[in-house]
């Protein structure tokens, strides 16, 4: 039977609870934004005893189903001072799935070390975990497998977590144990490092399995799903992701004028195919080592990811990821593609989102701190961050937090978050989505970079402010859905373009839970999820104010379409207006 696991740190407590019947047929971001929702006073310090980190599977976590090993995070955010959602793909989700933990609640604050939170069959227990202090992720990993076994699922949070950084993330281990896979945005590694919850472990040796309400039904959404993966041009075996990885966009965007450079100045960067999919798959294949085509979790079959190799061949880092790649790259100036690996490595390393990362060094950099293309001069400052330098601190809280320091007015960011890997001048809806999100400007809120750039779900013209709005609110409402139910967003492009699959993704949801919701609830579901997100922020003190654009976004013409945003306040206004 589901349970749910709190954790009350200043207690050091750990019990077991049924289900409330409201929360039964939830799971992932809808889980999570409705604990936080519900138990969470809005206007309160995220970094003080009243916030709580919530930790849920997605619905199909533990399950057969493809691709749907998603892990979600939920909490007030220190970056944003609103509601957070941030997820990961990893073992961990399916464990926690098999074990039938619907939630993991962890409040209070513990005011004497560090701990560590341990699952296993028999129950849990919190141990001391203070020889963990100051270590790296990759080293903690290390020296948790070793304690509790190899077959353990792991999360952590790294120096950056220690230190209460907003730019820090929680770190989960991937299908070979690497502390590679984060719920990176919006600061939670820092709230949970407030709890001094250093780590979890999570043995799923003996659990009892996902109990399915009707499993002829799971089984018929699940093939479904399987075929339209297998079968769209995007997520197929050979296909885009799965050949080239989620970087492969790197130069698609940039033949679109739409790939931010040197902190969103241009949207077109003379060195793309230096640090693309393409560059990463042909490292790959001369240095005889790393791969491509690898998996988060197990049963992921789209498999976008990455290990990037050193020169000798043998393993830098994982994952190069498109946002990864461009934050690190472009939008610092930079086409050495291994300068950017070993940044990446540096942030999985100390605990960092790395789209934060990129932003706030594309910030710095603007103002001088170092030049734009100085790979080296960036690779020291995220050392800096590492140690916890002044200097370190400053650029660890963020890119708004860096440019006010400074004084910039050309801080790329929507509710103090930074800007992903799409230019909103160039790609309108997107930006849509960054500026209204609930969450500040996350990409993966609602991805209308399908149909304005990859023609998926229909073809819209990325340079239009027409139908955005629209457009965007039914990609945010969709995603909340998809990201309750631990399917990977990339699912997205297949069920745009395959009914079927779309058939598949709610008869399998159907399956586990025993609901009977058709294709045309998808949105409505979302929706709920999204009306509660807002109620948080606006409890906390946001408003329409905060569903806006940076300000030099409206006058400076980007390069090379020389565009500005120019969808009106008004036109944002109206997005959430069933809202209000």
């Amino acid at each position: 039977m589901a349970k749910v696991v709190r954790v009350n740190m200043t207690e050091k407590k750990v019990t077991f609870e049924p289900v409330p019947e409201q929360y039964g047929a939830l799971g992932g971001r809808a889980l999570t934004s409705r604990v936080i929702y519900d138990e969470v006073p809005a206007n309160c310090d995220p970094l003080g005893p009243y916030n709580k980190i919530v930790i849920a599977p997605g619905i199909l976590a533990g399950t057969a189903a493809p691709s749907s090993g998603r892990i979600s995070v939920g909490g007030k955010s220190p970056l944003t001072g609103g509601i957070k959602e941030a997820n990961a793909g990893t073992p961990v989700a399916q464990k926690l799935g098999r074990m039938q933990i619907k939630m993991i609640v962890v409040e209070g604050q513990a005011s004497d070390g560090l701990y560590l939170l341990k699952l296993n069959k028999d129950g849990a227990e919190l141990l001391s975990a203070d020889e963990l202090k100051g270590k790296m992720t990759r080293e903690i990993n290390k020296t948790l497998f070793s304690q509790f076994g190899e077959k353990t699922g792991i999360m952590t949070i790294g120096v950056t977590g220690d230190f209460r950084m907003s730019m820090a993330g929680i770190c989960f281990n991937d299908t070979e144990g690497r502390a590679s896979r984060y719920a990176g945005r919006g600061g939670l590694g820092a709230v949970l490092g407030s709890k001094g919850l250093k780590a979890m472990v999570v043995d799923d040796e003996g659990a009892p399995g996902v109990e399915l309400s009707d499993k002829d039904l799971f089984k018929q959404g699940q093939k479904k799903m399987v075929d339209a993966l297998r079968s769209h041009d995007v997520t197929k075996p050979g296909g885009a992701l799965n050949t080239y990885g989620t970087a492969v966009l790197v130069n698609i965007l940039n033949e679109a004028g739409g790939l931010p450079t040197r902190n969103f100045s241009s949207g077109h960067f003379d060195g793309a195919n230096k640090t693309g999919g393409e560059a990463i798959a042909e490292a790959v294949q001369k240095r005889n080592g790393g791969m491509t085509g690898h998996g988060c979790h197990p049963g992921c079959i789209i498999r976008c990811s990455n290990v990037y190799p050193n020169e000798d061949g043998s393993e830098m880092t994982s994952c190069v990821e498109y946002e990864s790649t461009w934050a690190l790259g472009a939008n610092l100036d930079i086409d050495n593609l291994d300068q950017i690996a070993k940044l990446v490595d540096i942030c999985n390393e100390i605990g960092v989102d790395t789209i934060e990362a990129g932003v706030t060094l594309g910030v710095a950099m603007d103002v001088g701190v170092i030049p734009f293309g100085d790979g080296e001069g960036a690779i020291k400052l995220m050392e800096e961050v590492g140690k916890g330098t002044p200097l370190g601190r400053i650029l660890g809280n963020g890119a708004w937090f860096t440019g006010k320091a400074y004084g910039s007015t050309r801080i790329p960011t929507v509710k103090r978050q930074g800007m992903p890997a799409y230019e909103p001048r160039a790609v309108k809806g997107i930006g849509v989505t960054y500026i209204t999100s609930t969450m500040g400007a996350d990409h993966t809120a609602g991805y209308t970079i399908a149909p304005e750039i990859l023609a998926v779900g229909g073809k819209v013209d990325p340079l239009s402010p027409e139908g955005k709005v629209d457009l965007s609110r039914a990609f945010q409402a969709t995603t909340a859905f998809i990201d309750t139910s631990g399917y990977c967003l990339f699912i997205a492009f297949a069920i745009l373009d395959i009914p079927s699959g779309m058939e598949g993704m709610v008869e399998s949801v159907n399956g586990v839970l025993g609901t009977t919701w058709k294709t045309d609830d998808v949105i409505k579901l979302g929706m709920e999820t999204l009306k509660l997100e807002w109620e948080f922020n606006k409890n906390a003190g946001f408003s329409k104010e905060d569903d806006r654009p940076p300000e030099f976004m409206r006058y400076e013409k980007l390069p090379p379409h020389n565009t500005v945003f120019d969808i009106s306040d008004d036109d944002l206004d109206k997005i959430w207006a069933e809202f209000q």
